[in-house]
């Protein structure tokens, strides 16, 4: 499964609203680390299908969602449960150190 690409006209449906607890990539084209954390999130789209959804939003395209939720650096990594956030995780981070992460606010 691939992540979702996010916009300003499908963030509420697919992240605010959604019933399961979502992981949301804050990345741009140009940003190095943004690349390197990339086949993280993708692997995590495949491994947690069913019980996460992962979306990204490219920032470039998408300021407004990155200015709503005060992302000031990239890659962010936000989870959201229940419309809101529970865990950020900035910068290039392990895929180990996610996973943690992740574990907390997964039922």
């Amino acid at each position: 499964m691939k992540p979702v690409e996010l916009t300003e006209e499908t963030f509420e449906q697919e992240v605010l609203k959604a019933t399961m607890p979502v992981l949301v990539d804050f990345w741009a084209a140009w940003c190095g680390p943004c690349k390197m954390i990339a086949p993280i999130v993708e692997e995590l789209a495949t491994e947690y299908e069913g019980k996460l959804k992962i979306g990204k939003v490219d920032v470039d395209n998408h300021q407004k969602i990155a200015m709503q939720f005060g992302i000031r650096s990239i890659p962010t990594l936000l989870v959201f449960k229940g419309g809101k956030v529970v865990e950020q995780i900035v910068g290039a981070a392990p895929k180990k150190t996610v996973v943690e992460k992740l574990a907390k606010h997964l039922n």
